[in-house]
Protein backbone atom coordinates (compact mmCIF):
# COMPACT_ATOMS: atom_id res chain seq x y z
CA UNK A 1 0.00 0.00 0.00
CA UNK A 2 1.56 3.30 -1.26
CA UNK A 3 2.72 5.94 1.53
CA UNK A 4 3.58 8.57 -0.64
CA UNK A 5 2.13 9.62 -4.24
CA UNK A 6 3.84 11.19 -7.15
CA UNK A 7 0.93 13.36 -9.36
CA UNK A 8 1.91 13.35 -12.87
CA UNK A 9 0.97 16.94 -14.65
CA UNK A 10 1.50 15.79 -18.33
CA UNK A 11 2.20 18.64 -20.56
CA UNK A 12 0.95 21.64 -18.27
CA UNK A 13 2.45 24.13 -20.77
CA UNK A 14 0.26 23.06 -23.78
CA UNK A 15 -2.51 21.29 -21.92
CA UNK A 16 -3.72 24.11 -19.30
CA UNK A 17 -6.06 26.49 -21.24
CA UNK A 18 -8.83 26.10 -18.79
CA UNK A 19 -7.02 25.56 -15.72
CA UNK A 20 -7.08 22.15 -15.53
CA UNK A 21 -3.75 21.88 -13.86
CA UNK A 22 -5.99 22.68 -11.11
CA UNK A 23 -6.60 19.01 -10.93
CA UNK A 24 -3.05 17.96 -9.40
CA UNK A 25 -3.40 20.56 -6.87
CA UNK A 26 -6.84 19.07 -5.84
CA UNK A 27 -5.00 15.39 -5.36
CA UNK A 28 -2.40 17.15 -4.01
CA UNK A 29 -3.97 18.79 -1.18
CA UNK A 30 -7.22 16.11 -0.87
CA UNK A 31 -4.11 13.80 0.29
CA UNK A 32 -1.77 16.52 2.47
CA UNK A 33 -4.89 17.04 4.35
CA UNK A 34 -5.01 13.09 5.24
CA UNK A 35 -1.31 13.45 6.23
CA UNK A 36 -0.42 11.86 2.88
CA UNK A 37 2.92 12.74 1.15
CA UNK A 38 2.03 14.18 -2.23
CA UNK A 39 4.26 15.63 -5.23
CA UNK A 40 3.27 17.18 -8.63
CA UNK A 41 5.86 16.27 -10.99
CA UNK A 42 5.42 18.54 -14.12
CA UNK A 43 6.25 16.52 -17.31
CA UNK A 44 6.28 19.30 -20.28
CA UNK A 45 6.86 19.15 -23.98
CA UNK A 46 9.93 17.13 -25.21
CA UNK A 47 10.44 15.37 -21.58
CA UNK A 48 9.73 11.43 -21.24
CA UNK A 49 6.74 10.72 -19.39
CA UNK A 50 7.70 8.38 -16.66
CA UNK A 51 5.44 4.81 -16.20
CA UNK A 52 5.62 4.42 -12.34
CA UNK A 53 4.09 7.72 -10.82
CA UNK A 54 1.14 7.33 -8.27
CA UNK A 55 -1.73 8.99 -10.80
CA UNK A 56 -1.36 11.19 -14.48
CA UNK A 57 -3.64 14.16 -15.22
CA UNK A 58 -4.08 15.75 -18.48
CA UNK A 59 -6.12 19.03 -19.54
CA UNK A 60 -7.89 20.46 -22.21
CA UNK A 61 -6.27 22.73 -25.25
CA UNK A 62 -6.55 24.37 -28.53
CA UNK A 63 -6.15 22.08 -31.71
CA UNK A 64 -2.32 22.61 -32.36
CA UNK A 65 -1.40 22.02 -28.95
CA UNK A 66 -3.74 18.69 -28.86
CA UNK A 67 -1.63 17.32 -32.40
CA UNK A 68 1.50 18.47 -30.31
CA UNK A 69 0.33 16.67 -27.42
CA UNK A 70 -0.91 13.24 -29.06
CA UNK A 71 2.06 12.93 -31.57
CA UNK A 72 4.83 13.54 -27.95
CA UNK A 73 2.80 10.60 -25.99
CA UNK A 74 2.72 8.64 -28.41
CA UNK A 75 6.28 8.79 -29.85
CA UNK A 76 7.08 8.28 -25.86
CA UNK A 77 4.82 5.62 -24.44
CA UNK A 78 5.43 6.08 -21.08
CA UNK A 79 1.98 6.74 -20.51
CA UNK A 80 0.92 3.99 -22.30
CA UNK A 81 2.93 1.91 -20.53
CA UNK A 82 1.13 3.49 -17.22
CA UNK A 83 -1.93 2.60 -18.56
CA UNK A 84 -1.56 -1.06 -19.17
CA UNK A 85 0.18 -0.76 -15.78
CA UNK A 86 -3.10 0.03 -14.09
CA UNK A 87 -2.11 3.71 -12.75
CA UNK A 88 -4.97 5.67 -12.67
CA UNK A 89 -5.12 8.55 -15.53
CA UNK A 90 -7.44 11.51 -15.78
CA UNK A 91 -8.22 13.16 -18.93
CA UNK A 92 -10.19 16.20 -19.59
CA UNK A 93 -11.96 17.91 -22.66
CA UNK A 94 -8.59 17.90 -24.98
CA UNK A 95 -6.62 15.29 -22.66
CA UNK A 96 -10.07 13.01 -23.22
CA UNK A 97 -9.87 13.13 -27.17
CA UNK A 98 -6.16 12.23 -27.16
CA UNK A 99 -6.51 9.31 -24.94
CA UNK A 100 -9.24 8.08 -27.24
CA UNK A 101 -8.40 6.27 -30.63
CA UNK A 102 -8.71 9.61 -33.13
CA UNK A 103 -9.84 13.09 -33.27
CA UNK A 104 -10.65 16.04 -35.61
CA UNK A 105 -7.70 19.07 -35.56
CA UNK A 106 -9.31 21.30 -37.68
CA UNK A 107 -9.60 19.35 -41.03
CA UNK A 108 -7.23 16.46 -39.98
CA UNK A 109 -8.00 13.20 -38.53
CA UNK A 110 -5.22 12.62 -35.91
CA UNK A 111 -4.40 9.35 -34.26
CA UNK A 112 -4.84 9.67 -30.41
CA UNK A 113 -3.67 6.72 -28.32
CA UNK A 114 -6.00 4.23 -28.34
CA UNK A 115 -6.69 4.04 -24.69
CA UNK A 116 -10.11 4.79 -24.67
CA UNK A 117 -12.10 3.22 -26.76
CA UNK A 118 -13.32 6.48 -28.66
CA UNK A 119 -13.24 8.62 -32.02
CA UNK A 120 -14.29 12.59 -31.51
CA UNK A 121 -15.29 14.05 -34.69
CA UNK A 122 -17.23 17.43 -35.16
CA UNK A 123 -19.75 19.34 -33.82
CA UNK A 124 -21.72 21.60 -35.98
CA UNK A 125 -22.43 24.05 -32.87
CA UNK A 126 -20.11 24.37 -29.84
CA UNK A 127 -21.32 23.05 -26.32
CA UNK A 128 -20.52 25.75 -24.03
CA UNK A 129 -21.91 26.17 -20.06
CA UNK A 130 -22.80 24.01 -16.74
CA UNK A 131 -23.03 21.00 -17.28
CA UNK A 132 -24.14 18.01 -15.19
CA UNK A 133 -24.27 13.75 -14.88
CA UNK A 134 -25.40 10.55 -12.80
CA UNK A 135 -22.28 8.77 -12.29
CA UNK A 136 -22.94 5.19 -14.16
CA UNK A 137 -20.13 3.23 -11.75
CA UNK A 138 -18.71 1.42 -14.85
CA UNK A 139 -15.36 0.17 -14.25
CA UNK A 140 -13.00 1.51 -11.55
CA UNK A 141 -15.81 4.17 -10.92
CA UNK A 142 -18.01 1.87 -9.29
CA UNK A 143 -18.09 3.83 -6.12
CA UNK A 144 -18.94 7.14 -7.05
CA UNK A 145 -22.37 8.04 -5.42
CA UNK A 146 -22.39 11.60 -5.66
CA UNK A 147 -23.45 13.67 -8.81
CA UNK A 148 -20.75 15.46 -11.46
CA UNK A 149 -21.06 18.99 -12.02
CA UNK A 150 -18.68 20.72 -14.33
CA UNK A 151 -18.20 23.34 -17.04
CA UNK A 152 -17.91 22.45 -21.01
CA UNK A 153 -16.57 23.91 -24.07
CA UNK A 154 -15.81 21.83 -26.70
CA UNK A 155 -16.49 21.70 -30.52
CA UNK A 156 -15.91 18.04 -30.53
CA UNK A 157 -18.36 15.00 -30.75
CA UNK A 158 -16.64 12.19 -28.88
CA UNK A 159 -18.61 8.83 -29.93
CA UNK A 160 -17.92 5.59 -27.39
CA UNK A 161 -17.04 2.46 -29.17
CA UNK A 162 -17.80 -0.66 -27.29
CA UNK A 163 -14.99 -1.25 -24.70
CA UNK A 164 -15.76 1.94 -23.32
CA UNK A 165 -18.44 3.11 -20.79
CA UNK A 166 -19.46 6.77 -20.28
CA UNK A 167 -18.94 8.30 -16.58
CA UNK A 168 -21.86 9.51 -16.36
CA UNK A 169 -25.13 10.23 -18.04
CA UNK A 170 -26.21 13.73 -18.60
CA UNK A 171 -28.76 15.31 -16.73
CA UNK A 172 -27.97 19.02 -18.18
CA UNK A 173 -25.84 20.33 -20.80
CA UNK A 174 -24.36 18.08 -23.59
CA UNK A 175 -21.81 16.37 -22.58
CA UNK A 176 -19.88 14.04 -25.18
CA UNK A 177 -21.96 14.32 -27.77
CA UNK A 178 -25.29 16.01 -28.79
CA UNK A 179 -26.77 13.61 -31.89
CA UNK A 180 -28.65 16.36 -33.19
CA UNK A 181 -26.41 18.73 -33.32
CA UNK A 182 -23.34 16.20 -34.42
CA UNK A 183 -21.65 16.40 -37.59
CA UNK A 184 -23.22 14.29 -40.88
CA UNK A 185 -20.45 11.49 -39.75
CA UNK A 186 -21.86 10.53 -36.20
CA UNK A 187 -23.63 7.37 -37.04
CA UNK A 188 -26.54 6.65 -35.16
CA UNK A 189 -26.55 8.05 -31.51
CA UNK A 190 -28.57 5.77 -29.22
CA UNK A 191 -25.99 4.65 -27.51
CA UNK A 192 -24.10 8.01 -27.52
CA UNK A 193 -27.29 10.27 -26.06
CA UNK A 194 -26.69 11.18 -22.77
CA UNK A 195 -23.16 9.88 -22.67
CA UNK A 196 -20.90 12.03 -20.46
CA UNK A 197 -16.78 11.13 -20.30
CA UNK A 198 -15.36 7.72 -20.50
CA UNK A 199 -14.01 5.00 -18.35
CA UNK A 200 -11.84 2.07 -19.77
CA UNK A 201 -9.33 0.56 -17.68
CA UNK A 202 -7.29 2.93 -14.95
CA UNK A 203 -8.25 5.65 -17.52
CA UNK A 204 -11.18 8.15 -16.50
CA UNK A 205 -12.19 10.95 -18.95
CA UNK A 206 -14.75 13.98 -18.86
CA UNK A 207 -15.52 17.22 -21.07
CA UNK A 208 -15.72 18.48 -17.11
CA UNK A 209 -13.41 21.88 -16.41
CA UNK A 210 -13.99 23.25 -13.15
CA UNK A 211 -11.60 22.06 -12.52
CA UNK A 212 -13.30 18.55 -12.20
CA UNK A 213 -11.68 17.76 -9.15
CA UNK A 214 -12.80 20.65 -7.47
CA UNK A 215 -16.11 20.42 -7.64
CA UNK A 216 -16.12 16.85 -7.84
CA UNK A 217 -14.25 15.46 -4.75
CA UNK A 218 -15.27 12.33 -4.55
CA UNK A 219 -14.32 11.68 -7.93
CA UNK A 220 -10.40 13.34 -6.84
CA UNK A 221 -10.91 11.26 -3.71
CA UNK A 222 -11.56 8.20 -5.96
CA UNK A 223 -8.23 8.97 -8.02
CA UNK A 224 -6.42 9.09 -4.83
CA UNK A 225 -7.94 5.86 -3.75
CA UNK A 226 -7.04 4.23 -6.61
CA UNK A 227 -3.57 5.86 -6.65
CA UNK A 228 -3.23 4.20 -2.78
CA UNK A 229 -4.27 0.51 -3.89
CA UNK A 230 -7.55 1.40 -1.84
CA UNK A 231 -10.87 1.45 -1.85
CA UNK A 232 -12.60 4.80 -1.75
CA UNK A 233 -14.18 4.20 1.25
CA UNK A 234 -10.78 3.23 2.91
CA UNK A 235 -10.10 7.08 2.91
CA UNK A 236 -10.09 9.13 6.01
CA UNK A 237 -13.74 11.69 4.67
CA UNK A 238 -12.68 15.22 4.46
CA UNK A 239 -15.69 17.75 5.51
CA UNK A 240 -14.78 21.23 3.81
CA UNK A 241 -18.17 23.66 4.25
CA UNK A 242 -17.19 25.47 1.63
CA UNK A 243 -16.83 23.33 -1.19
CA UNK A 244 -20.17 21.62 0.02
CA UNK A 245 -21.88 24.80 -0.28
CA UNK A 246 -20.74 25.85 -3.88
CA UNK A 247 -21.84 22.05 -4.49
CA UNK A 248 -24.98 23.20 -3.82
CA UNK A 249 -25.13 26.05 -6.00
CA UNK A 250 -24.07 24.16 -9.03
CA UNK A 251 -26.35 21.21 -8.91
CA UNK A 252 -29.60 23.35 -8.63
Amino acid sequence: MADRLTIGLVLPDILGTYGDDGNALVLRQRARMRGIDAEILQIRLGEPVPDDLSVYCLGGGEDSAQTLAAEHLIADGGLTRAAWAGRPILGVCAGLQILGESFRAGRKVIDGLGLIDATTVGLQQRAIGEVAATPTKAGITAELTEPLTGFENHLGATLLGSRAEPLGRVTRGTGNCDVAAAADDVADGTRQRFAEGAVQGSVIATYMHGPVLARNPQLADLLLARALGRALADLEPLEIAVVDRLRLERLK
